[in-house]
């Protein structure tokens, strides 16, 4: 009789761990995208191609055993209102840093935010920016699954998600214009997203919303190419409507 509930105990969770195991992961990459973003354009502060992909990298280590650590007393965390509390004032603070900075131009780039001269000064910003997006997923990842090897299993697959898609947003900030303010946008949703939890979960819209908004906004940030001044001279020199089209 021992016998055939073990079998059935063992069917059970081999069919249902995969399947959670893919939601698990498939929530951490829609979560991450305005995370991504923001881990690239903090790293982009660097002003150096190979440092920013240093950067990322420690920076991600970091945060890893951050987000572990999460994991792991979750239950004691979610008690403290005030971790949300403070991770949503980091959130805003570093919107408003990024919107309130003086903006430099580089290499026809125009970039908002603080900027960095060392990885030392870099990584506990990434990480620390990591965490409190964390303070959000972690506890839509725990509301999937209670088993916590199932979790820390789609968190490590969702951090190299994560830096494959920061890597991503490094070039694409590069690319278009109106991408690095779509991000912290959606970072500023994230940040009153986690203020309304403080306030009263009722206010809290579902997740559903925030990844629809959280696309839009994105769809709006890749609406517009940044095209370098010797490729402008380029298309003007062969077809000026098509230059002044490409200006507006």
């Amino acid at each position: 009789m021992l016998d055939k509930i073990f079998e059935y105990l063992h069917f059970q969770f081999s069919i249902e761990a995969p399947i959670v195991l893919l939601i698990l992961i498939l929530l951490e990459a829609v979560l991450s995208a305005d995370n991504a973003i923001a881990l690239a354009a903090i790293a982009q502060g660097l002003e150096n191609k190979k440092l920013e992909e240093q950067a990322l990298n420690l920076g991600l280590v970091v945060a890893y055993v951050l987000r572990i650590t999460l994991l792991l007393t979750a239950t004691w965390v979610e008690k403290f209102w005030q971790f949300e509390l403070l991770g949503a004032a980091y959130l805003l603070w570093l919107v408003w840093q990024h919107f309130t900075s003086e903006e430099e131009e580089t290499d026809g780039h125009h970039h908002h935010g603080p900027r960095f001269s060392s990885l030392l000064q870099v990584i506990p910003v990434i990480a620390l920016t990591d965490l409190a997006f964390s303070l959000d997923s972690v506890t839509t990842a725990i509301a999937v699954s209670e088993e916590r090897w199932l979790v820390i299993t789609g968190t490590t697959v969702g951090v190299f998600t994560l830096r494959f898609m920061a890597g991503l947003f490094i070039r694409w900030l590069d690319e278009f214009d109106n991408l690095e303010d779509a991000g912290y946008i959606t970072v500023a949703f994230v940040g009153l997203r986690l203020l309304l939890k403080v306030i009263n979960d009722a206010f809290v819209p579902p997740q559903w919303i925030m990844v629809t908004v959280i696309t839009l906004i994105l769809a709006w940030g890749f609406s517009k190419r940044n095209v370098p001044e010797d490729e402008e001279l380029v298309l003007a020199k062969a077809d000026p409507e098509t230059s002044a089209s490409v200006s507006e």
